[in-house]
C-alpha cells in the first residue's frame, strides 16, 4: 500500500517522458474474449514495463483488473534459479491453474507483452557502450533507468496472441498447466526477440578475424602462395584488407540517426508510403534466418526497405551493396546502416571469392537476415531483369554448409519484395541510358546534385512483400541429395536447382505487383498509335484496365484510390503526361521524352496484363477463335513471353484463355458466338480492343525480327552475337521509322534472352558456337505470323530483307 502513491508518481513520469514509437498489433485490434479474464504476462521483472503496460491498457480501453485475485500483470517465472537469490517466487502460473480448479469457467486468457526501450542487437563486448540498450543481456536497476531515459522516445510493444489457459489445463495435474503455459510463453518471447532485434552482433574486428582464420580461405591463401610465390603473411595482410573492405559495422545509433533522417526525407518526397504483405513475414522473422530479395528499381530501394523493417518492429537486414556506393561520407554511412560491400566481379580473384563466401557464411550462420539484389543492377527498362546466379549460389552453399556441419540451422526463407513507385528519382539518367549514355558513376557532389530535386512531386511508393520462399522444403522437393551431398565447389544439385530458384524468386517479386496511377496511365498511352489520345477514351480505358486486374485469376490487381480522371490529374503533376485543350475536345499527349519514362512505369506491370493483351492481339487479324484453336496458336509463344516477363504461368493454358475470353467478354470487347468468340462490332469497343492487344505488340514484334532473321539462313550458320546484334539493329530501324520513342525496344539483352527462350524450349540448339534449328521451329514461326495483319508482317518482312542487304554490302 505504501508503494502506491510512489508508483503514481513514477507512472506520471513515465507518461510525460515516453512515447511508444510503434505498437505491433494496434491495442484495439486484439483478440481479446470479453467473457473472459485478461491477464498480461512479461518476459521479465522490470518496474518500468510493468507501469508503461499499466499506462497503455488504460488508454486504450484494454481490460485491467484482478478478478482472480492475482494481479492483472504477471511477470514469466525464471527459468534457472540466480545465484544470489536465496528463494524462488512460487510462479503465478501454478497459482492460477490452482484456483481453475475451484472455477474452471472462469479461466484466464493470457496475453503476452514484450517491451523493447531501445532496439540495438547486443553484441559480445563493451559493457558502456551498450549502457542504455535494450539487448539480449541482462538488465539491472542503474542500466534500465539510463535505457528508459536514453531511450524513452523510442519504445516498442509487441502484443502477442491471447494464450487461453482452460484448452492447456490437466485436472490432475495443475503444475503441467503451468509448465505447459510458461514453456509456450518462453517461446513466443525468444520468438518476439529474435524477430525484433535480430542475433547478437558480432565485434566487426572480431568478425573478420575469424573470418581470415577459416579454413575456406587458409586454404586459399595457401593456394595462392604456391601459385604466386607469394609469403602466406602477406596474404593473410591482404585477406584482413578484404575483409575491411566487405564487412559492415552495424551501428545502432546510426539506425536510429537514419531513421529520422529518412523519415523527413520521405515525408517530403513521397506523398505516403504503403506497405503490404508485412504480415506473412513478421510470422516467420521469429524462428526463420530471412533473406530478402526486392526488385531494384532505384537506389532508394536500400534505404526504403530498412525503414520499412524497422518500422514495422522487423530488425533491418544486412544488405549486399556494390563497390560503387562506398564513396566518402556516403560509405561508412551506408555501412553503420548493415551494407556490406562487394565488387562486381571477382571470378578471378579467388582469395577475395574466398573471403566473401566466408563472410557471407558467419552472417548466416548466426541468424543474420540478407537484403539482396537477384538481378544485380537497376533495371533501366523497368522490367523484372533475368537473375543472376552468384549470391543465390553463396545462400545455398551455406545452408548446405549449415546442415552438413550438423549445426541445425534455423529454416532460411526468401522474401520477395515488389517496389512500386509512381516516379522515380533517376527518370533523367534511366532516359539518357536507354539512349546509349554511358552510365556517369556514383560520387558525393551527384548525390548533393540530386537534393534539389526534393521539392518536385514524386507521388506514392509501395513496399509489398510477396509469398516467401521456405528454401529447405523446396530443395527437399527438387533435389532431395542436397543435404547428403557435401558442399564443396559447385555440387551437381546446385547447378540444377540454381536457374529454377532464381526463376522461382523472380515470379513471386513480379506476383506482389500493385497497380498506380502512373502504371495505368502509361499502358494506355503507350497503346495509342501516337501517344496521343482523348480524354474520355484514356478514361475508358483506365477503366477497363482496373477491372482487369481486378478479375486476373489467382490474385487480384487492386487499382489505386480514386477515379480514371483522379488518376490522369495526378500523372499530369508528376510531369509524364501533358493536356491539350482542342476545340473538339481535351486530348492527352505524351511527348518523345515522356513517352520513353512511361515505357518504363508500363514494364514494372505489363506483366500483370501479358496473357489478356496476347488474348486480344489474336483477334486484331483474325476476327473469329474458339478456345481450343486460340490455345494451339498462343502455345508456342506464351512460354518465350513467360520467359521474359517473370510470369507466373497458370496451371493449364487452354483454361486460363478460356477465363479470359469470359472477362473480355463481360467487358463488352468481345461477342460471344456459337461458333467461339468475335471481334465486337461497335468501333469504340474495336479500339479498346486493338490498345489492350498493343500491350504485347513490342514483345511479338521482337521475336518476329529474330525468327525471321533466324530462318532466313540455313540451320547451323548464325552465331547467337550475330543473331542478336542483327535483331536489335532491325528492331531500333523499325523504331526509327515508326517513330517510337522506345530505345528498350531495341535492347540487345532482350535479343539474347529471346534466344535463350528458344533455346530453352527446344526450339534451337547451339553447337560449336552455331545456332541450329529444326521444323519444330519453322511450324512455331507460322503459326507466329498468322497473328500479324497482313501489312504489319509485309513491313517487318521488307525489314529484314534491308537487313540481310545491308549484311552481305558490309560483308
Amino acid at each position: 500500500m505504501a508503494w502506491r502513491p510512489l508508483h503514481a508518481l513514477l507512472r506520471r513520469l513515465l507518461d510525460a517522458w515516453v512515447e511508444v514509437r510503434h505498437c505491433d498489433p494496434a491495442p484495439d485490434t486484439l483478440a481479446l474474449d470479453p467473457e473472459r479474464p485478461t491477464l498480461y504476462v512479461l518476459p521479465h521483472r522490470a518496474l518500468s514495463d510493468r507501469l508503461l503496460l499499466e499506462s497503455l491498457c488504460r488508454r486504450h480501453g484494454l481490460p485491467l483488473d484482478a478478478s482472480l485475485g492475482s494481479p492483472a500483470i504477471l511477470t514469466l517465472p525464471e527459468a534457472r534459479r540466480r545465484p544470489w537469490r536465496r528463494r524462488r517466487s512460487p510462479s503465478p502460473l501454478v497459482a492460477l491453474a490452482q484456483r481453475l480448479e475451484a472455477s474452471p469457467r472462469a479461466a484466464p486468457q493470457l496475453v503476452p507483452v514484450s517491451i523493447f526501450w531501445g532496439r540495438a542487437p547486443g553484441k559480445r563486448f563493451g559493457f558502456w557502450k551498450l549502457l542504455a540498450a535494450d539487448s539480449w543481456a541482462l538488465t539491472g536497476r542503474l542500466r534500465r533507468l539510463l535505457a528508459v531515459g536514453v531511450n524513452g522516445r523510442s519504445v516498442e510493444v509487441v502484443f502477442g496472441a491471447p494464450l487461453r489457459l482452460g484448452e492447456l489445463h490437466d485436472p490432475t495435474r495443475p503444475e503441467l498447466t503451468s509448465r505447459k503455459a510458461g514453456r509456450l510463453l518462453r517461446v513466443h518471447f525468444r520468438r518476439v526477440r529474435t524477430r525484433v532485434l535480430g542475433p547478437d552482433l558480432s565485434h566487426r574486428r572480431t568478425l573478420i578475424e575469424s573470418v581470415v582464420a577459416s579454413p575456406e580461405v587458409r586454404r586459399a591463401i595457401d593456394e595462392a602462395a604456391g601459385a604466386q610465390e607469394q609469403s602466406r603473411s602477406r596474404l593473410t595482410r591482404r585477406a584482413q584488407r578484404y575483409g575491411r573492405e566487405i564487412a559492415s559495422n552495424m551501428s545502432y545509433p546510426v539506425l536510429r540517426f537514419m531513421d529520422q533522417l529518412l523519415k523527413r526525407l520521405w515525408t517530403r518526397l513521397y506523398d505516403g508510403v504503403e506497405i503490404t504483405g508485412i504480415e506473412s513475414v513478421k510470422a516467420l522473422a521469429g524462428d526463420h534466418t530471412l533473406v530478402y530479395v526486392p526488385c531494384h528499381r532505384s537506389h532508394i530501394d536500400y534505404l526504403l526497405l530498412s525503414y520499412v523493417l524497422y518500422h514495422q518492429g522487423l530488425m533491418p537486414p544486412h544488405i549486399a551493396a556494390g563497390r560503387n556506393l562506398d564513396m566518402p561520407v556516403v560509405g561508412p554511412l551506408l555501412r553503420r546502416g548493415g551494407a556490406f560491400f562487394m565488387r562486381r566481379s571477382f571470378r578471378d580473384n579467388r582469395l577475395y571469392a574466398a573471403v566473401f563466401d566466408a563472410y557471407l557464411h558467419r552472417l548466416l550462420a548466426h541468424g543474420h537476415a540478407l537484403e539482396y539484389f537477384i538481378e544485380g543492377g537497376r533495371s533501366r527498362s523497368g522490367r523484372q531483369l533475368a537473375p543472376r546466379p552468384g549470391m543465390l549460389a553463396m545462400t545455398l552453399r551455406s545452408q548446405a554448409r549449415l546442415i552438413h556441419e550438423q549445426r541445425r540451422p534455423r529454416p532460411l526463407a526468401f522474401v520477395p519484395v515488389y517496389f512500386g513507385y509512381e516516379r522515380v528519382m533517376e527518370n533523367a539518367s534511366y532516359r539518357r541510358e536507354l539512349a546509349g549514355e554511358k552510365k556517369r558513376k556514383e560520387s558525393p557532389l551527384a548525390l548533393l546534385g540530386t537534393l534539389k530535386r526534393l521539392r518536385e512531386p514524386f507521388g506514392q511508393v509501395t513496399v509489398a512483400f510477396g509469398e516467401p520462399l521456405i528454401l529447405d522444403a523446396w530443395l527437399d522437393e527438387r533435389a532431395p541429395e542436397w543435404r547428403r551431398a557435401v558442399p564443396q565447389g559447385r555440387p551437381a544439385w546446385l547447378k540444377q536447382v540454381l536457374p529454377t530458384l532464381g526463376q522461382a524468386l523472380s515470379r513471386r517479386i513480379n506476383a506482389a505487383v500493385r497497380l498506380n496511377a502512373s502504371n495505368l496511365v502509361a499502358l494506355a498511352m503507350l497503346a495509342t498509335p501516337q501517344r496521343v489520345i482523348e480524354t474520355p477514351q484514356l478514361e475508358h480505358q483506365l477503366r477497363l484496365l482496373a477491372r482487369l486486374g481486378q478479375g486476373r485469376p489467382g490474385e487480384p490487381l487492386a487499382p489505386p484510390e480514386g477515379s480514371p480522371a483522379d488518376w490522369i490529374d495526378h500523372t499530369e503533376r508528376l510531369g509524364l503526361i501533358q493536356r491539350r485543350p482542342q476545340a473538339l475536345g481535351e486530348l492527352v499527349v505524351a511527348d518523345a521524352d515522356q513517352a520513353t519514362l512511361l515505357g518504363w512505369y508500363r514494364n514494372n506491370v505489363l506483366h500483370g496484363f501479358a496473357l489478356p493483351g496476347l488474348v486480344a492481339f489474336a483477334f486484331r487479324n483474325t476476327s473469329c477463335h474458339d478456345a481450343a484453336s486460340l490455345a494451339r496458336g498462343l502455345r508456342p509463344i506464351w512460354p518465350l513471353l513467360v520467359r521474359e516477363l517473370a510470369i507466373t504461368p497458370p496451371e493449364d493454358l487452354t483454361t486460363a484463355i478460356t477465363e479470359q475470353l469470359g472477362q473480355l467478354t463481360a467487358l463488352g470487347l468481345l461477342e460471344a458466338t456459337d461458333a467461339g468468340w468475335q471481334r465486337p462490332r461497335a468501333l469504340p469497343d474495336q479500339a479498346a480492343l486493338d490498345q489492350l492487344g498493343a500491350l504485347v505488340e513490342p514483345f511479338l514484334a521482337r521475336g518476329f525480327l529474330l525468327l525471321t532473321v533466324l530462318l532466313r539462313q540455313p540451320s547451323g550458320q548464325a552465331t547467337p552475337q550475330a543473331l542478336a546484334d542483327q535483331g536489335r539493329q532491325l528492331a531500333e530501324r523499325l523504331a526509327l521509322l515508326s517513330g517510337l520513342p522506345a530505345p528498350e525496344f531495341f535492347d540487345a539483352s532482350l535479343f539474347a534472352a529471346l534466344l535463350e527462350g528458344l533455346e530453352a524450349e527446344g526450339w534451337v540448339w547451339r553447337d560449336d558456337d552455331r545456332v541450329h534449328y529444326g521444323a519444330t521451329l519453322q511450324e512455331a514461326a507460322r503459326h507466329a505470323q498468322d497473328l500479324f495483319d497482313p501489312a504489319l508482317r509485309q513491313r517487318l518482312m521488307l525489314l529484314a530483307e534491308a537487313g540481310d542487304g545491308n549484311g552481305q554490302e558490309a560483308s
